[in-house]
């Protein structure tokens, strides 16, 4: 509009228009001076100021300081008395920026996420406590699953009928005698359940020199390796939806364990068995496989498109939650 202004003394509103692709009657619009707005007039419902600061006087009192509006209506409302209705008392809040949660609650503390790492067998181990479906509905066998996280290895179990903090402790005194744990060698990782934070876990790892770990709360991420075998053991065919009694549940255990341990061609460690990488023997497997495929090629090379191919590498670190800055060349 301003360029039009500049240029109709010149040539004409109407050709000055025409030129700018403006309309004429647009411009004559614009001329007009604009009516002021009308302030807007109260409404005769609307409560006055004095009125409001009672509504906040009385929400931010001792006695409703961290009562929920609507618990503060109904109270008023049963003493005879009433200042304006519940969305009232929200909308009043949220001119004082006062809209947010007034119970006083419990505050969580802070869990340090746990950083565990191991760079050869017995350093750290995992363990967790599963159900078993027993022969009738609501009754269960309790599996104690202990596993070391670098080979993979089931180094400890047992089932029973309860979870209990004193079998635990047995189960844990075998495994430690069995695989020969000294003092400040081993770290024990487990979630936050009863049996994993008791005083009788702790103070027998106290004595065998044992450093204990815990997952966050609701974090499952934080035991994958517990979580990861229990799943491995569930979804076997020959798992079965009940086991009849105690004994059954055992022997399954003990053959699943065996199969596990000794046949199973864990991912995670090169498609080594969790035994062979407890015992140290997965450098030697994995050399001969590394001959055996340079075999292949010699045979063949025109089916190797690289190069010699390689047997899967072996971790030479494992960790749970590996921090940010730890160069992952060597972690797996």
């Amino acid at each position: 509009m301003t360029a039009v202004s500049e240029l109709h003394p010149l040539v004409g509103i109407k050709p000055a228009c025409n030129a700018l692709a403006i309309a004429t009657s647009t411009w004559y619009r614009n001329q007009k001076p604009k009516p002021k707005a009308l302030p807007r007039a109260q409404s005769p419902r609307a409560f006055s100021l004095d009125e409001r600061k009672a509504v906040i006087t009385c929400l931010n009192s001792p006695r409703f300081v961290d009562v929920a509006p609507t618990a503060v209506y109904a109270n008023l409302l049963d003493e005879g008395q009433y200042l304006c209705s519940v969305r009232t008392m929200y909308r009043f809040l949220a001119l004082n920026k006062q809209v947010r949660e007034r119970r006083n609650q419990r505050t969580h503390p802070a869990y340090a996420r746990p950083e565990l790492l191991a760079e050869k067998p017995n350093e750290v181990w995992s363990w967790d406590i599963t159900k078993m479906r027993g022969p009738r509905k609501w009754n269960y066998y309790h599996l104690y699953m202990v596993i070391d996280i670098f080979s993979r290895c089931v180094v400890g179990w047992a089932v029973y009928k309860r979870e209990s903090s004193k079998l635990a402790r047995n189960l844990f005194e075998e495994s430690c005698a069995k695989q020969g744990i000294s003092k400040d060698q081993l770290t024990v990782h487990a979630d936050r359940g009863s049996s994993m934070r008791s005083k009788t876990i702790a103070e027998l790892f106290a004595d065998l020199g044992v450093i204990k770990s815990h997952s966050r709360p609701y974090t499952s991420s934080d035991n994958p390796f517990s979580e990861s075998q229990f799943r491995t053991m569930k979804y076997r065919p020959e798992y079965p939806k009940r086991f009849s009694c105690i004994q059954d549940a055992r022997a399954f255990v003990r053959d699943f364990v065996c199969w596990y341990n000794n046949e199973h061609r864990h991912g995670g460690i090169g498609l080594m068995t969790p035994a062979a990488m407890h015992t140290g023997q997965a450098q030697a497997i994995r050399a001969k496989r590394n001959l055996v495929l340079e075999s292949a090629y010699r045979a063949h090379p025109e089916r190797f498109v690289s190069a010699i191919p390689q047997a899967p590498a072996l971790p030479e670190a494992v960790w749970i939650n590996k921090p940010k800055e730890v160069s992952s060349e060597n972690a797996h």
